[in-house]
């Protein structure tokens, strides 16, 4: 079957020995499409894998982005031969050898994620089967999560998006996308609230919705205005990195992060991470990561990906064991809809694993 993953320093990631090993049957699987407008302003669609075997049922959720490969995946159905007796260790040994996309992905990303939804699914149906949950597997207690809601303000930029989720929740945090078109005006505003835990500049992005261009005024204004805040992803320049020279302990990172050796390559020594279980692709890759910056003494904060099904609190989940007290851009998913409701949880959420598997509340 295999040796587990090694870290660059050659040691085995505990956490994954506790998992390769468990017992899995597989029967069979089905999909099940999901969509929302969220306040992106795009709409976002997911797919729900439901993998079933000895009476129980493992839930992953698919969160490429672009709806295309939903359809295409959704439209061709279960197709993988995946049914069988596995360890969690040979299915994901047997998946990496598949080809999860009946047509190629608009993007190469999209293989990690749909790897994710397919990994996280057979280790929530592993578990059931075990009748155990992932912290008691992992020997680690669940903790409160603490949370921001990620946002974009719109063009032109206006501080509605945020004001009208303070008037409900008067407590929130924000981690928040700054544009070219923000003004000292709006950065005012936005330093008057005192909301702001983290400013994603996009750096790493292109041909997408969200994409800005380096822009060392922008970047300027905004890390001074906000000296408290993280800074992800910004794209570096020779004009950019002198903007945001004095400012280097707050960088964080996120695109680029697919693996410990992404984290090595790094232009500067992080102090903080993105980790999102999606882009890291693998069960594996995840807690080798989780090892590695736990022992180089490097946060970890976890990020969304506008998941509408059980994926959000699977990544819920993992903040709970790996990272609760940050700025984690896990917010229920309500928050993220053009008008978030009365009523929604607050940070921090309580632990909430559910009885039995890889699932939360």
């Amino acid at each position: 079957m295999g040796t587990p993953p090694e870290t660059p320093d050659g040691e085995r990631s505990e956490h994954w020995e506790r998992l390769a090993g468990l017992p899995l049957q597989i029967d069979g699987f089905q999909l099940e499409g999901l969509s929302a407008l969220v306040s992106s302003s795009f709409e976002r669609k997911t797919t729900v894998i439901r993998m079933y075997g000895a009476g129980q049922e493992g839930l992953g959720e698919d969160v490429t982005y672009d709806g295309v490969d939903h359809d295409i995946f959704q439209a061709t159905g279960p197709s993988l031969p995946l049914a069988g007796r596995w360890t969690i260790n040979s299915f994901c040994k047997r998946l990496s050898t598949l080809e999860l996309f009946p047509e190629p992905p608009q993007r190469e990303v999209s293989k990690r994620y749909r790897t994710w939804a397919y990994e996280s699914a057979a280790l929530d149906l592993a578990l059931r089967q075990a009748g155990t949950t992932l912290h008691e597997a992992l020997g680690l207690t669940p903790r409160p999560v603490r949370f921001v809601v990620s946002l974009r303000l719109g063009e032109p930029p206006s501080l509605h998006p945020i004001r009208r989720r303070l008037d409900l929740y008067p407590s929130l945090r924000f981690k928040l996308d700054p544009t070219s078109s923000w003004d000292e005006d709006l950065i005012a505003q936005l330093v008057a609230t005192g909301a702001v835990d983290s400013v994603d500049f996009k750096g790493y992005y292109s041909g997408s919705i969200v994409d800005q261009a380096p822009d060392p005024v922008l970047y300027r204004r905004v890390a001074e205005a906000l000296p408290d805040a993280w800074i992800e992803d910004p794209a570096l320049t020779p004009e950019t990195d002198a903007a945001l020279a004095t400012h280097r302990a707050r960088f964080s990172w996120d695109a680029p992060i697919h693996s410990v050796a992404d984290i090595q390559a790094l232009p500067y020594p992080p102090k903080m991470v993105n980790i999102k279980p999606s882009r890291l692709g693998s069960l594996a890759n995840l807690l080798e990561a989780f090892q590695w910056c736990a022992a180089h003494g490097i946060g970890n904060y976890g990020g969304g990906q506008f998941e509408l099904g059980v994926g959000r609190g699977q990544i819920q989940y993992l903040a709970s064991l790996f990272h609760g007290d940050a700025p984690n851009d896990v917010a229920p998913s309500g928050y993220n809809l053009p008008d978030p409701a009365p009523g929604l949880p607050e940070s921090p959420l309580e632990p909430a694993p559910a009885p039995l598997g890889f699932r939360w509340g």
